[in-house]
């Protein structure tokens, strides 16, 4: 006799925990009924989710609302990988901003979240050769949420860009995982060399409010770097930098800048 196989639904929590998010939101203020559902009980998956986001936010009068869904669409089935950093984002930001109370927060409103979602599809665009496409995602992202993130930079998973106003972060960058950093954050070059000229940030950092680190040096994992302070010098892992130019001011304080927040330089 012939067995049939019954295919079990896979788990994903951060996406059940949206919906339930969603269906009491909708109770709780019917007004937004037609945002929630078009944007969150519409759609079968995260991911589908997001493209649904990212194709709406950066639709425009030179490129639609289902192109770039479909490209979105494209890289999301092409990369696993893609969603599973965007589910690192979102529980990132619900751990670690204290504005942040529910998983839909980020999705619906904080464009940190939303800018570093279309940065990963730009980043999947340059890594298959798709440079103006790229390039023109860069652009929008830049427009609509003030986030200018090069498509060639490689970032880590569990971001968590709070504010999000102003940021750049050049196209040989680096970002590690589990890092934070507040508004106005450069990640900039010195001058106008033509190669590896971007830093490197290790994994756990914390960066402040305006800090600018410049050139291509290395910031060590769980670091601080305290808010306006200019970065010129190579940081070790787990210390503390402040001023302009920066100087070692003392440790990091604990294992995890990133996720305490703790920005007090004698905390």
């Amino acid at each position: 006799m012939t067995q049939t196989k019954h295919q079990v639904a896979p788990v994903d929590p951060v996406w059940d925990r949206i919906q339930d998010e969603a269906r009491q939101a909708v109770i709780l203020e019917p007004l937004l009924g037609g945002l929630i559902h078009s944007s969150v009980l519409h759609h079968a998956s995260l991911e589908k989710a997001l493209a649904y986001r990212f194709a709406l936010k950066l639709a425009s009068g030179e490129m639609s609302v289902q192109i770039l869904r479909e490209i979105a669409d494209e890289a999301y089935q092409s990369d696993s990988d893609i969603g599973h950093a965007a589910r690192s984002d979102l529980v990132a930001v619900l751990e670690r901003d204290p504005a942040c109370h529910r998983l839909i927060q980020p999705m619906l409103y904080f464009k940190g979240f939303q800018a570093v979602q279309a940065y990963r599809l730009g980043h999947w665009l340059w890594q298959h050769d798709r440079h103006d496409l790229a390039y023109f995602i860069q652009a929008r992202v830049s427009e609509v949420f003030g986030v200018d993130i090069h498509p060639g930079a490689r970032v880590g998973k569990g971001i968590m860009i709070d504010h999000a106003h102003s940021i750049v972060v050049g196209e040989t960058a680096v970002v590690g995982d589990n890092v934070s950093m507040l508004h106005s954050v450069t990640l900039g070059g010195t001058g106008k060399e033509d190669d590896d000229r971007h830093p490197k940030i290790g994994d756990g950092v914390l960066i402040g409010a305006g800090a600018k680190v410049l050139g291509n040096i290395h910031v060590g994992n769980c670091s601080r770097v305290a808010a306006g302070s200019v970065v010129l010098d190579p940081v070790p892992a787990c210390k503390t930098v402040a001023g302009v130019p920066a100087r070692i001011v003392g440790e990091a304080g604990c294992s995890q800048p990133s996720v305490s927040m703790n920005q007090l330089l004698g905390g």
